[in-house]
């Protein structure tokens, strides 16, 4: 196990912050004691090996999977939080399947993005809605066609614009660029980094380290359940360990 760098760049108050984190699946542990932080305001990515356990890490803080271990989101404790009420707070996922409702219009798929915000009495959700079709002007277009027409990188586009439908303070992506093509896992990225700049916070999952790190302010390795390096994400891009076993194959 290599040992984890305690360098921290970030000045900001931390909005999510992970302590001991336990997960799995019946009596299989993936998780085991998982420790990190996103600051306000910041783009954080966690990098790994299939099998790691990035996307059940994702799954737990959102509550969908049994965990123990701290989890306080903007100050709150998630300790028996339901799914529903983490997402009344803040917290959003873009799962890996996307899992979008392929039989309706792209805007219908927003529209029940915001329904939670359009429950609570948020009348600003249609704001929210005007909101997405300036970050995804293709959407707009599109909004009439249903979601099971689309492409790839444009079903990607619509679950991240679901996602944004809630308001989130924290923005779960689950490998955004699985599946895409070299030009639209670019565009991708280069949404992410306009969201960061409205001000969502973003916790990354993405198994294209070189895009990540070139996108996040931190980068966590996770391999086998547990961190084994972290560090400022310019900084774990010249590592050496990291060049050799996820960047090395993959040449700009």
């Amino acid at each position: 196990m290599t040992m984890t760098s305690t360098t921290k760049t970030a000045t900001a108050p931390a909005l999510l912050s992970v302590t001991g984190l336990h997960a799995g699946y019946g009596k299989a542990e993936v998780l085991s004691g998982l420790n990190l932080t996103l600051p306000a305001g910041s783009v954080v990515t966690v990098i790994g090996p299939n099998g790691a356990g990035k996307s059940t890490t994702l799954n737990a803080l959102m509550g969908v999977l049994p965990s123990t271990g701290k989890v306080l989101f903007d100050g709150q404790d998630l300790a028996n939080v339901t799914l529903e009420d983490r997402v009344m707070a803040g917290l959003a996922l873009v799962p890996e399947k996307r899992e979008l409702f392929s039989t309706m219009t792209v805007e219908d798929n927003l529209v029940l993005g915001g329904w939670r915000q359009m429950r609570s009495g948020n009348g600003q959700w249609r704001d929210q809605l005007d909101h997405v079709y300036t970050l995804f002007p293709r959407l707009k277009e599109r909004r009439d066609q249903h979601a099971g027409t689309m492409s790839g990188g444009e079903r990607q586009m619509l679950a991240v614009g679901r996602a944004l439908m809630s308001q989130p303070k924290v923005l779960m992506l689950d490998e955004p660029s699985l599946g895409l093509a070299p030009l639209i896992v670019r565009e991708i990225f280069r949404i992410i980094t306009r969201l960061r700049e409205t001000g969502v916070s973003i916790l990354l999952i993405e198994q294209n380290a070189r895009a990540a790190l070139e996108v996040a302010d931190y980068g966590y390795v996770l391999e086998t359940g547990a961190i084994a390096l972290e560090g400022p994400a310019r900084e774990l891009a010249g590592d050496a360990r990291v060049i050799e076993t996820y960047l090395g194959a993959q040449k700009k």
